[in-house]
Order: structure tokens, then C-alpha cells, then sequence
């Protein structure tokens, strides 16, 4: 046994008791004739005490001690004496007086200190190198219990509203709109590539073709994109499918999902209703479509933006693009301008918006084929290119797709929302640089020529 209690849990009721304690060493503080070890596992830290008229080998071990060592402490649990508590800690009563101590495993002195307050910060570049010593951080853990707080209250959710959550494949078709994908080479099937998804999205609504009705994934996605702050090449979101539903459906689902989040997740009280702006509203009162209405006291306020246009002009292409996807239904009244009028017509999306930040767009969806079409028409997608990127889900709609719709929402950007993160690095165990690299096992990284061969892959390498 390495332990019988955390370093995070022992108070006063435990005075007396003989305990095992294993973790980090925060600190070691000597002071002559006693030497104080501050030691951290992830519940909290406890103050370790090595007196030699206690223990004459723990205490002279103890002098060893150095930052980030891994140890193992048996000893006694006892009341700190007056004036000494440390109000901060849980533990911050009582202390441990050692009796036998065990080094696990020694370690290098750390490239930074393991601190929430930094006297000289780090860069980033060497947090993200170092990220599994940066994730000792109670800061960073903190994130990531919180994160995985959120994820859990939102299934929690979902499974009592009758949700099923269903994996979608990894290795998909290639049907770029927007974002460029990433590829996979086909070993088995020469000069063919998968595409990693941009999102499930085709998959769903086949999924509601099937009468599933009611479906939800936690899923990663992949996007070739430039980043920033609020980007990553591969990121979280939160996916929603429902047959039968019109946008009153989804906004009251949405809502109740997101009160039970915050007060089960963050023991925070969520007003709902959601106010709502139409795009329209937004870019006259605001000028943005992902306005902030927070008043003064309120550190959440959410915000629907609805009635947006379903196309948008491209002017360097001369040509109508999708404002959202092509897969988003016209509303009802405004088909008739589809191809007259197509800057006419409003689309049946909508976006979620928390303090000025898009966290969720959705849309009820095409359900009928021959409209469909109508709308790859409009795009310039010829039917023989719509057949060959969209063939399976035409088809689907050939055999009575219910009506549906549904709504995805960056789980990595609401964190850093919920933490009050300027990056959504600060929510991601393990990130990627602005630059798309991995620091911590530096991918991307070239691969073998036997690798390239077998995948019928050369490389062109620049000259010079």
C-alpha cells in the first residue's frame, strides 16, 4: 500500500492516527533542528514534519529532499501548534510527523517552478514542452477536473432527456466546405485519401434518417485551419441531433441543459430564458452578429441570434456561398425567392452567444431531396459533383427522412469561457502551438521513406 489517505483530506478528527502519505514534494523548508516538507498529490498539499529525536534516518533522508522528488511518508497525525495553522490549506490544521520516509523516485530540477503564482512566468513555448510538469499546476488541474465537471453534467443531461450518444467514423470522405481537411493517405487503396472530420454533421442526419430521433456525441474534430487563440487543428464539441423539432424545441432543450450544468457542474444559478436578437437586430443595434449584453454584475449572459441569411455573396468568386452549410433549411415563407431572390432568404439557424463569444450555431436541417438539390444548384455544385461529395446522404432523403434539426457546440471555448481563459490552450490537457506543433513529442515530424513508399507517397523537397 502506498498510501491510506490523500494529501488533501486529513483535518482535526484524524489527530492520533498512523498514516501513509505518498506524493510530490512542493517544498522542503530546514530549519536546523526540524525540516518541513510541503507534499502535493492532486487533492490539496500536506505538511510533512521530520524531527531527528522522531526519526534520526527520516530526518537525515529529509535532508536529501529536493524539489519534485517523489516520496513516501508514514508518521502521525497531529494538532499544529498555536499561531501556526495555515488557513488556505484544507489540511492547514494539522501536520504529520514523519517517521519513516521512502524517496520513490528522485527528479531533475525542474525547468520552472510548479506554482499558480509565478515570480517569473514561463513562456509558454516551455510550459508546452514541459506540459506534464505544467499540469502539476493546481491551476491547470483545476481546469481540467472542471472540464471534465462540464462534460459530464452535459451527458448526465442528455441521458435522462432519452439522448443516445453514437460514434461517427474518424476516417471519413473528403466533402470540404469551409476549412480545409486534413488527410489520410489509403494504404490499401493507392492514391485515395480519408478525410479526418470537420465535423459529424452528414453522419448525424443520417443517423436521423434511421429513426434514431434523439442522438448526441462528445466528439473531435479536425479542421486545416489558421489558428488563433480560440482555434486548435483538433477540438471538442458537443453534437445534437433531434427528429420532430422545430427551433422552439431546441432553444428549450438547450436552455434546460445548460441551468443543469451550471448548477450541478459549477453550483451557479442560469436565468432562462435566453434573450433572443435576430441578425438582423444584432447588426443594427450592435454590429455584430455575437453581441455581449452582459449588464455590470453579471462574470455569464447567453444570448440566441436567430434569423440569419441562408447565403452570402462572394464577391472574389462571384458567386453565392452557404452563411452557415448547405445542409441549413430555407424558412418556409422565403422558398420562393430561393432562385430569384436568394439574398432574400432567411435560414432556419440559429447561434448560441456567451459574453460575446459564439459557443453554438445550429440549424434545422434539409429533410427533402429536390430541395436540397435545389440549393447545390444555387451554390454551383453540379449534380454530378453533389452526387459524388453528398451521394449517400441524397439518397437517405429518398426514403422518407423525418424533419430535423440540431445544434454543436465548442466544448474547448466554453471553458475557457466558464475559467475566465484568454486562450482555450489553458482548457486542453494537450495543446498545439499557434503553429499547429505538438512541443511536448514535436508533431508533425517526418516520416520514414519505407512509410511513404508503402502509402505510394513521394515528397518533392525544396531545392537549396
Amino acid at each position: 500500500m502506498y498510501r491510506t489517505h490523500t494529501c488533501g483530506e486529513l483535518n482535526l478528527a484524524d489527530v492520533g492516527k498512523e498514516v501513509l502519505l505518498a506524493g510530490w514534494v512542493a517544498s522542503r523548508r530546514d530549519h536546523g533542528s526540524l525540516i518541513f516538507v510541503d507534499l502535493r498529490d492532486r487533492t490539496g498539499i500536506t505538511q510533512v514534519v521530520f524531527h531527528p529525536q522522531t526519526d534520526k534516518g527520516a530526518y537525515e533522508q529529509a535532508k536529501e529532499l529536493r524539489s519534485e522528488y517523489l516520496i513516501q511518508v508514514k508518521g502521525k497525525v497531529q494538532k499544529r501548534p498555536k499561531g501556526t495553522e495555515n488557513p488556505r490549506l484544507k489540511t492547514g490544521e494539522i501536520e504529520i510527523e514523519a517517521y519513516a520516509l521512502d524517496i520513490l523516485n528522485p527528479s531533475l530540477t525542474p525547468p520552472f517552478e510548479i506554482s499558480d503564482e509565478f515570480g517569473n512566468p514561463p513562456s509558454e513555448e516551455l510550459r508546452l514542452t514541459y506540459r506534464f510538469l505544467d499540469l502539476r499546476r493546481k491551476i491547470m488541474q483545476e481546469a481540467l477536473f472542471i472540464r471534465y465537471k462540464v462534460c459530464k453534467g452535459l451527458r448526465d443531461f442528455l441521458d435522462k432527456e432519452n439522448f443516445i450518444e453514437v460514434e461517427t467514423p474518424m476516417l471519413t470522405k473528403s466533402t470540404p466546405e469551409g476549412a480545409r481537411d486534413f488527410l489520410v493517405p489509403a494504404r490499401l487503396e493507392p492514391g485515395s485519401f480519408y478525410a479526418l472530420p470537420q465535423s459529424p454533421q452528414l453522419f448525424k442526419q443520417v443517423l436521423m434518417v434511421a429513426g434514431l430521433e434523439r442522438y448526441f456525441q462528445i466528439v473531435r474534430c479536425f479542421r486545416d485551419e489558421d489558428l488563433r487563440a480560440d482555434r486548435q487543428p483538433e477540438f471538442t464539441q458537443l453534437d445534437i441531433e433531434m427528429s420532430f423539432v422545430k427551433e422552439e424545441d431546441i432553444f428549450a432543450l438547450v436552455e434546460r441543459m445548460f441551468k443543469f450544468v451550471w448548477e450541478e457542474a459549477l453550483r451557479k444559478e442560469l436565468f432562462t430564458p435566453f434573450p433572443r436578437l435576430t441578425y438582423k437586430e444584432a447588426m443594427e443595434k450592435y454590429h455584430t452578429d455575437k453581441p455581449d449584453i452582459r449588464k455590470k454584475k453579471e462574470g455569464f449572459s447567453f444570448l440566441w441570434i436567430t434569423d440569419f441569411p441562408l447565403f452570402k455573396y462572394n464577391e472574389t468568386e462571384k458567386r453565392w456561398d452557404s452563411e452557415h452549410h448547405p445542409f441549413t433549411a430555407p424558412c418556409e415563407e422565403d422558398i420562393g425567392y430561393l432562385e430569384s431572390h436568394p439574398e432574400k432568404v432567411k435560414a432556419r439557424s440559429y447561434d448560441l452567444v456567451l459574453n460575446g463569444v459564439e459557443i453554438g450555431s445550429g440549424s434545422i436541417r434539409i429533410h427533402r431531396r429536390e430541395l436540397q438539390e435545389k440549393i447545390f444548384k444555387i451554390l454551383g455544385i453540379s449534380p454530378e459533383e453533389a452526387e459524388k461529395r453528398f451521394g449517400f446522404l441524397l439518397r437517405a432523403f429518398d426514403y422518407a427522412a423525418p424533419p430535423h434539426g440540431g445544434i454543436a457546440f465548442g466544448i474547448d471555448r466554453l471553458i475557457s469561457i466558464i475559467l475566465g481563459k484568454e486562450s482555450i490552450r489553458e482548457t486542453i490537457a494537450f495543446p498545439k502551438t499557434q503553429k499547429g506543433v505538438c512541443l511536448l513529442t514535436q508533431a508533425p515530424d517526418e516520416v520514414s521513406e519505407r512509410q511513404l513508399k508503402e502509402l505510394g507517397i513521394k515528397i518533392d523537397k525544396p531545392k537549396g
